[in-house]
């Protein structure tokens, strides 16, 4: 899983290095390619037959589908609008976003310490985004930050999906909603990525993305969640925003704001403590019934 956040992380720092491919083109070859991969990794791993066996015809497995697209999108066009800090700390307020989304939709109650996480977790928010008030910061790079939020949204509904459909004994396998966020994403991007821009060493790089930062860490965050707990993944799965600002920082040189910094340990101290404290109480032995 730790593997899973690291290979998830790379997406800001590749994006750095292209040269000519911008927007949705970019978005379009990193799903081409995540969908390329997992044609050829899921018939590998789960052998010929897997594409016969996807749940057409279940309703909650195409919402998973357009979850994803969404989630492809929104994230590869914010990070061609505004720094990639910004981007990861927002995606950050997923976990809590999908812990409301379910109380509403399955009636799961939170514990006192998710809400205590919740208004932590929104007050970092905020302190982030305060400088971009300022004149320093462009409209692109504001409206790129919006942007971005389309992805812990689209994240949250995913999940709950997933989430209500198990509990309706109708599981949802999701590498193959990853497959078919990715075709989605494709077709909707193909028409205004073009006349298409990339040079061969932009593809290469594209390439890199869709199979080690998507196809593969799906994958891997799959066979981990059999294993872990849920918790324990969710907690590992941050590890993304740390070594997505640490990568960028280090090797594009892209050092994040003071602002961003603050705020956004605030988000990820509180997701943290949230999940740790729940983690804790999960280990914890139940008491022993006395006797009457």
């Amino acid at each position: 899983m730790v593997l899973a956040a690291l290979l998830w992380s790379t997406a800001g720092v590749v994006t750095r290095q292209l040269q000519a491919a911008q927007g949705f083109e970019v978005t379009f070859w990193r799903s081409f390619f995540t969908v390329l991969s997992l044609a050829v990794i899921l018939p590998l791993w789960q052998g010929p037959g897997v594409f016969a066996r996807f749940p057409w015809r279940r309703r909650a497995f195409w919402l998973a589908g357009v979850c994803w697209a969404t989630m492809f999108t929104a994230f590869m066009v914010a990070l061609t609008m505004t720094g990639v800090a910004r981007v990861l700390i927002t995606m950050a307020a997923g976990p809590l976003l999908t812990a409301l989304l379910s109380r509403v939709v399955t009636g799961h109650r939170l514990p006192a310490r998710t809400w205590a996480a919740i208004v932590a977790g929104g007050i970092g928010m905020a302190w982030m985004f305060a400088g971009q008030l300022g004149g320093a910061v462009t409209g692109r790079e504001w409206l790129g930050s919006i942007v971005a939020l389309a992805v812990p949204v689209a994240a949250a509904v995913q999940w709950t999906v997933a989430q209500r459909s198990q509990a309706q004994g109708e599981p949802i396998d999701l590498v193959p909603a990853v497959l078919l966020g990715g075709v989605i994403s494709s077709a909707i991007t193909l028409p205004l990525a073009w006349p298409f821009q990339a040079s061969g060493g932009d593809l290469c790089w594209l390439g890199f993305l869709g199979l080690t930062q998507l196809a593969i860490p799906c994958v891997l965050a799959v066979l981990a969640a059999r294993v872990l707990p849920a918790a324990e993944v969710s907690l590992l799965g941050l590890l993304e925003i740390v070594f997505g600002i640490a990568l960028v920082w280090l090797i594009a040189g892209e050092a994040p704001q003071p602002e961003v910094l603050a705020g956004g340990t605030l988000v990820i101290g509180a997701l943290l403590s949230n999940e740790l404290l729940g983690w804790h109480a999960a280990r914890r032995p139940a008491a022993p019934i006395r006797p009457a």
